[in-house]
């Protein structure tokens, strides 16, 4: 078995006539030739070799390297799960659903909040997309540049700015919603109706822990 790590390659295993392990003695460690690597230690470096991990590679990969350490494993296990089936949805959803329509994950947030509360600040926007205003500024210049966003004064107060969908805004929102909700349909198809109902509730109270008031 070899991993590449830096561009460099090095041989920690080659196998034997009865296709055990026998270590490389300056690469791998070893007891008297006989691999003494776990199975799972050379699928991971296999794995790594390759730049992919399995969530069970992983989630097996720290509970060796925090083994012993005073931590709370149960609550670290919710965080990185939250986050990495977070990115696993918007992975799928961006391929599947937005790049045929040209949009990124953030203009899709942003067309979202704003179809949702139509007339709506900027600053305001940018405090539901969680994101920030400058990042706010390049996006809604990209929207409007393509007719799907409008800016305006406000009437009261001229250094504030409204935003609102334009009629080409507000149609691919209502044909593009269904098929976003489709993909939501499939990315939770596992789940009961039950378990997702508690699913959504568990990560409001997430959410909620979190959120500024």
């Amino acid at each position: 078995m070899t991993v590449t790590i830096d561009g460099v390659t090095t041989v920690l295993h080659r196998s034997g006539p009865d296709g055990e392990g026998v270590c490389v003695p300056d690469n791998c460690p070893c007891d008297d030739g006989a691999c003494t690597l776990s199975k799972y230690v050379r699928t991971t470096a296999e794995s790594r070799s390759e730049g992919h991990h399995t969530l069970e590679e992983t989630e097996s990969a720290v509970a060796t390297m925090l083994a012993g350490m005073s931590v709370d494993m149960e609550s670290m296990a919710a965080v990185q799960n939250i986050y990495r089936a977070a990115n696993a949805v918007r992975k799928r959803l961006e391929s599947s659903v937005l790049a045929p329509h040209d949009l990124t994950w953030t203009g899709w947030v942003v067309l979202w909040v704003v179809w949702i509360w139509g007339d709506i600040e900027t600053r305001h926007v940018a405090a539901e997309a969680g994101i920030s205003k400058g990042t706010l500024t390049g996006v809604i210049g990209t929207l409007e540049k393509r007719g799907l966003l409008k800016r305006r004064t406000h009437p009261d107060d001229a250094r504030r700015v409204l935003v609102s969908l334009t009629p080409k805004g507000k149609k691919l929102m209502v044909v593009l919603f269904p098929k976003f909700n489709e993909e939501e349909s499939h990315v939770t198809a596992a789940l009961t109706a039950a378990e997702k109902a508690s699913l959504a509730g568990t990560l409001r109270k997430v959410a909620l822990q979190v959120e500024p008031d």
